[in-house]
């Protein structure tokens, strides 16, 4: 790795021209100059192709260029000329594959076959697809439902997703976890309590309408990079922007847009951030409380003064429950505790607090920095408590922002994917295909994950995703993982869960959402839902990598009938041959959201879901918007051995990074190149420690749970974050994330706030 200079740091704004050469390299990089570019100009388009990346919304009158740098570095990883065939097998066991880098695996190219793995050469051999699904069917046939998980990455349709929960509801399981259980079922489990909907309440409109926005733990420059043209937009028409986040970002500071020429001729920038606060991991809940206690006080004042009060107490009174013990709460908290536990002072908090008082319309943005807590729920649920304060959800130019980083992770639950029953349509599924669906809660990731160490779960399915290198506990999940009878991965390009396998394990190639999709001599779209709850079409432009390859609604149908046989009353082969038909079906059994589906997925902008919480309808237990009470300030109140050498860790992605795919070593915004065993650290805890820049460490995780968690060859890195806190890049510092640490009610992986010491 390069030595850490002063000039490693990244001193530009996000965009600009550094921007055009990431995404001019990653065009070269993958061979695809000419086409990609090509393709590149269909991306987000009202008659092309969604990105395969982040969910951000997709405007109804796109710029020119309506894709970012990152989305353009997925769209070049999927359109690569590189191949993954029969070849590489040939020349590699997959024993030895498994020494390569994440990186290099990916790098390799597209698999172009279906592929069987050999226990005798250790090779995964090309296999018949027909053979593939009979095999397939046979094992699952053999296997108790409940023993099978049918995992769902973010990547897939809306028509994949309704017939792979459908298919794994009529084989008898509610075993659906997918991405969504990593990051944002914080988000599902606290709105949906909150206002009564799990998702977000705001569209592309009301960044048109805002007069300030709130940002807590969303790295906008490198996880949602399109955001940025509202976001510049909004600063142009002088719409504060105040941030909570450890690190002082590149793409939260300031803004060059690359579709501008003005811009990228000029010394200029458009300043993202009016206000910055380096909140300290898992501090979060401190800073919002802090907020309202500045609220409160100032409203106070104003009631004692005969001024306008700051508070809304006609929408309060008629529109929320529990304001009294809430405000009881934020009263008694006490000012220095709060400062302690967030690392912010009263100053900062009061100062962000004013600026909230002023504004008529707020917009409450936020991601995984407030989901992936112990108390992530608890986070979002304070969240929710200062927007009603003020009636910010219900009308124009305010609502909750909850900004998703998967494609489509919104709308495979939309469709059914969820382990809960309770979020099913199970009785509609009954009486439409004629069967009884299993009524018991399945396993969300971590349950699954569980399941697999204690050696309950015997098979488990992939619809994308690189499940292995995505959980917790690496060293104890790997091993287990290996037992499984069987492992099927439905995917576009190798990776770790194809090399750590079941006994019978299978890689079926699919198409790319870029690539064209022809069916029975006929055109194929698909749609998905963005993370303002629209919905919209796709429809590929490339030409598929491989004459092999087969879509994924092709070969979730075919394994669906190789398992279920004639007793299925779906006609999956016609399902297969004509997407129109499976959107009809999911019309049948969502009418209120997909009504007049085929007719209207090409709505420019998309059309969007009905969601009762945006017109000041709650479906909650109360009837009413239910401010919660917190247990505590602290963000981990439970864990063991702390001392004044526990550090937290938080898990971070680089702007060469999508998930677990890695694009390249580099993260020029952070300074870091050619390797990602990196450890950023305040310069006054490496003072403290006694440590230096460029010194090899390991890091180990505080547990007393008898389970070492270590991760050694990490070079520190002199960072701007608070004291106390360090940051490693996901998923490399996986292993010290222990699977019992998630987030109380929603388990998702508390990965934001890991209990470590430093072994020089």
């Amino acid at each position: 790795m390069t030595a850490h200079k002063e000039s490693d740091a990244y001193k530009n704004a996000s965009g600009g021209w550094g921007s055009i050469k990431a995404v001019a390299s990653a065009l070269f990089q993958e061979h695809v100059a000419v086409d990609g570019s090509r393709v590149l100009m269909h991306q987000n388009k009202p008659d092309g192709f969604m990105c395969v990346s982040c969910s951000w919304a997709k405007p109804k009158d796109p710029h020119t260029f309506e894709f970012c740098e990152s989305g353009a570095k997925a769209t070049t990883w999927d359109l690569t000329s590189k191949r993954v065939d029969p070849d590489l097998f040939a020349r590699h066991t997959v024993s030895a594959l498994n020494s390569w880098h994440d990186h290099e695996l990916e790098e390799a190219g597209r698999v172009a076959a279906p592929l069987r793995w050999d226990p005798a050469s250790d090779r995964y051999l090309e296999v018949s697809w027909d053979d593939a699904f009979a095999e397939i069917g046979r094992e699952l046939n053999a296997l108790e439902p409940n023993s099978v998980v049918f995992y769902t990455s973010g990547r897939a349709s809306l028509e994949t997703a309704y017939m792979y929960q459908l298919f794994a509801r009529m084989y008898g399981t509610n075993n659906l976890p997918d991405s969504s259980n990593m990051c944002h079922e914080s988000t599902s489990v606290g709105l949906k309590e909150a206002i009564g909907v799990g998702v977000g309440t705001i569209t592309l409109d009301d960044f048109e309408k805002t007069d300030l926005m709130f940002f807590f733990g969303q790295n906008v420059g490198t996880n949602s990079p399109r955001m940025l043209h509202q976001l510049q937009d909004a600063r142009k028409r002088g719409v504060p922007i105040i941030r909570f986040n450890p690190i002082r970002e590149p793409g939260l500071v300031s803004f060059v847009n690359p579709q501008s020429p003005l811009q990228m001729l000029t010394p200029g920038s458009t300043q993202i951030s009016t206000q910055y606060h380096q909140v300290k991991a898992g501090g979060d809940s401190a800073a919002i409380t802090g907020i309202c206690k500045a609220l409160l006080e100032a409203d106070d004042e104003a009631l004692a003064t005969g001024k306008p009060r700051l508070l809304d107490v006609g929408f309060i009174e008629e529109h929320t429950a529990g304001f009294e013990e809430f405000a009881a709460f934020v009263r008694q908290c006490d000012w220095g505790e709060i400062e302690r536990v967030s690392a912010l002072t009263r100053e900062a908090l009061a100062q962000a607090a004013a600026e909230y008082g002023r504004a008529h319309a707020v917009i409450a943005h936020y991601g995984m920095g407030l989901t992936q807590h112990r108390m992530g729920v608890q986070n979002v649920r304070m969240l929710m408590n200062l927007l009603l304060m003020r009636g910010n959800i219900g009308k124009p130019g305010a609502g909750p922002s909850p900004v998703r980083g998967h494609s489509n992770v919104q709308g495979q639950r939309t469709v059914g994917v969820t382990e809960k029953p309770e979020l099913a349509p199970l009785d509609k599924l009954a009486e439409q295909y004629q069967f009884e669906p299993p009524r018991d809660t399945g396993t969300n990731t971590v349950e699954a994950c569980e399941a697999i160490v204690a050696g309950k779960v015997r098979a488990v399915f992939q619809l994308g995703g690189n499940l292995v290198r995505a959980v917790p506990d690496r060293s104890v999940i790997e091993p287990a993982w290996s037992k499984l009878r069987l492992t099927v991965n439905i995917t576009t390009k190798l990776n770790r869960s194809h090399l750590i396998h079941g006994e019978i394990s299978y890689v079926l190639p699919c198409l790319s959402r870029i690539e064209i999709d022809e069916q029975a001599g006929k055109t194929q779209a698909v749609s998905m839902e963005d993370s303002t709850g629209c919905m919209h079409g796709s429809r590929g432009v490339a030409k598929p990598a491989s004459e092999q390859l087969r879509s994924e609604p092709r070969i979730v149908g075919a394994i669906a009938k190789a398992t279920l046989g004639p007793a299925s009353t779906v006609d999956w082969d016609a399902w297969a041959n004509d997407y129109g038909l499976v959107r009809d079906a999911i019309a049948q059994t969502y009418p209120k959201i997909f009504h007049d589906f085929n007719a209207r997925m090409w709505t420019p902008g998309g059309f969007h879901r009905p969601l009762p919480a945006a017109e000041r309808e709650w479906e909650t237990k109360s009837g009413k918007a239910e401010f919660l009470t917190p247990d505590t300030l602290f963000e981990d109140p439970d864990v063991h051995g702390i001392d004044e050498n526990t550090l937290r860790l938080f898990t971070l992605r680089s702007d060469s990074q999508f998930n677990t795919t890695i694009y390249t070593l580099d993260d020029r915004f952070r300074g870091v190149h050619g390797s990602r065993m990196v450890l950023l650290m305040n310069e006054k805890d490496m003072h403290r420690l006694g440590l230096s820049a460029e010194q090899e460490i390991t890091l180990e995780t505080v547990a007393d749970d008898g389970v070492e968690r270590r991760v050694g060859g990490l070079k520190i890195k002199a960072f701007d974050l608070p004291a106390g806190c360090v940051g490693g890049y996901y998923p490399e510092c996986n292993p010290l994330l222990p699977l019992w640490h998630y987030a109380k009610q929603s388990k998702v992986p508390a990965a934001k706030s890991i209990p470590v010491r430093i072994v020089a």
